[in-house]
């Protein structure tokens, strides 16, 4: 007995003894998408926890199968907090979406906090359209002469999702196009391939600036903080239509103590203390968070089961 005490306080204090000096080595940052807001927030965070952590962060890309193939990756991981996942809304969507995932959600990977939620979407066109407004839009769209298709980062991707819900309450019958990330289907748009997306605001940021496409509505009850010359939807004759924006997290492997979990939502704490690093994530269209792990589980399980409803309202199924 005395044996076992002392083999279970020896473990205790190991966990404890490792928690307090993590990190003691480089830390890798998946990125389960090419370009788009998770990649440009863990390039926000990584030098900055590099910095205040006195150890190397650093990113790399894994896109493919919405988000999956990176989050395969940290779900495998060594359970030892340093492999962690930066990704999307779209990850509490992929349960419900794919009959098979290689990991579970619940099981291998650890919510560590929420990095921010995205206010709400712009509805986005090519400024080359003469369409003006919401509603002229809507009348082309519903026009059976007019095909029209919308864009998103891949099939059961959160802006996939958030794209059929407007669609669906429109009333239209748009064509989906999956593309490998915001990217490619913000390149697409520009392009002329597609006609509309449905996008976080930082997104297409740029490419409204410099005048190569133009926002037509905002899914938000109020209107954008980055686009406050955008009118909501609501505004458009919609009353109290609203679509979320979502949001992106931190996770790291299943089986990684407790108390390094912990650690790591402190320096992600720390780090958004510092105000330079909140303006910088509030300029790509984020509201920062950093909650505990523990509420962010809660929300995470909440998600789940939100978007189980309404993947089945939608009748959308993996293809």
């Amino acid at each position: 007995m005395l044996k076992m005490l002392s083999l279970f306080f020896f473990m205790l204090f190991s966990q404890l003894v490792l928690s307090q000096s993590y990190p003691n080595k480089t830390v890798k940052i998946i990125v389960p998408f090419e370009t788009g807001t998770p990649d440009s927030i863990a390039r926000i965070l990584a030098p900055q926890l590099s910095s205040q952590a006195s150890q190397s962060f650093y990113v790399e890309n894994h896109p493919g199968a919405n988000g999956m193939i990176g989050a395969d990756l940290v779900a495998k991981a060594k359970p030892d907090g340093y492999t962690l996942l930066v990704t999307s809304t779209s990850i509490t969507v992929n349960p419900s979406y794919y009959k098979k995932l290689n990991y579970d959600l619940k099981k291998d990977l650890i919510p560590v906090t929420n990095l921010g939620n995205v206010e709400a979407l712009l509805i986005v066109i090519n400024a080359k359209s003469p369409i003006k407004n919401l509603n002229e839009f809507l009348s082309y769209a519903k026009n059976p002469d007019n095909k029209v298709s919308y864009g998103s980062p891949g099939n059961g991707n959160h802006l996939h999702i958030s794209s059929a819900l407007f669609n669906q309450r429109m009333g239209l019958n748009m064509v989906h196009i999956p593309y490998k990330g915001a990217g490619p289907a913000t390149t697409a748009l520009i392009g002329e391939q597609i006609q509309v997306l449905i996008t976080t605001p930082s997104s297409v940021l740029p490419f409204i600036k410099d005048g190569r496409l133009k926002a037509i509505g905002f899914t938000g009850l109020k209107r954008s903080t980055l686009f406050p010359d955008v009118p909501t939807v609501a505004e458009q004759g919609f009353p109290n239509f609203e679509i979320d924006g979502g949001w992106f997290g931190l996770f790291t492997t299943a089986g990684t103590p407790k108390e390094t979990v912990l650690k790591i939502q402190q320096l992600i704490r720390q780090v958004y203390d510092k105000k330079s690093v909140a303006d910088s994530v509030i300029q790509i269209g984020l509201d920062p968070v950093a909650d505990s792990p523990e509420n962010f589980k809660t929300f995470i399980d909440a998600e789940v089961s939100k978007y189980a409803g309404r993947l089945k309202s939608l009748n959308i199924q993996a293809e």
